[in-house]
């Protein structure tokens, strides 16, 4: 399957037992994929009754989010640290993203973010190497697109664990979502149909 020039590598999932889709097969699993992402968006944010607010029940401690308001998405142009600030936002520019098959950016960019609050040196290493396997290292489930350099710089910095190990890489991958994907969210029309006023 096709990937996007901003996009990491290629999921299991995505590619195809003896030949390539065709480019109208690929277009409609983008859309299919992208509609049923509205879709458990929608699902996700009706669950939720004050606006803004995550809510979290006894029984479950999944969180659910309210739709924002327009003027709330709207805000989400100003930058892309403005998309980033809010969970909503994070959770509508992840599903954008899986259906441009490169959610992995996204996911990285998070990973980083818990693991700089770590305080214990045994649970940081531990979490350095998960990241490392997961993201970083050759044929990586879930490999972001990084430079050989960067990777190299990793490997050294993860045997003696800091919470600045993967500080390069996120830059790059936060360069990378900023300069390419955000823009296509941006104009994307599941963003526009959320800054349309009712």
């Amino acid at each position: 399957m096709e990937i996007q020039p901003d996009c990491g590598g290629m999921d299991e999932s995505e590619s195809v037992g003896s030949g390539t889709m065709s480019a109208e097969k690929r277009e409609k699993t983008k859309w299919s994929l992208l509609k049923n992402w509205k879709t458990q968006l929608s699902c996700f944010l009706q669950n939720s009754s004050t606006p803004g607010k995550p809510k979290t029940s006894k029984k479950s401690k999944q969180q659910t989010f309210i739709k924002p308001s327009p003027e709330e998405a709207l805000l989400w142009s100003e930058g892309f640290e403005e998309l980033l600030a809010s969970k909503y936002g994070v959770a509508a520019f992840r599903a954008f993203l899986k259906s441009e098959f490169c959610e992995e950016n996204i996911d990285f960019w998070l990973a980083c973010e818990d693991f700089k609050k770590i305080k214990s040196p045994r649970k940081l290493s531990s979490k350095a190497r998960k990241i490392y396997i997961e993201f970083i290292e050759k044929d990586a489930p879930r490999e972001v697109n990084i430079d050989f350099q960067t990777k190299i710089l990793i490997v050294q910095n993860i045997q003696n664990a800091t919470t600045g190990c993967f500080t390069s890489a996120q830059k790059k991958v936060y360069s990378l979502m900023e300069n390419n994907s955000y823009p296509h969210f941006l104009a994307s029309e599941f963003y526009q149909d959320l800054c349309k006023k009712p």
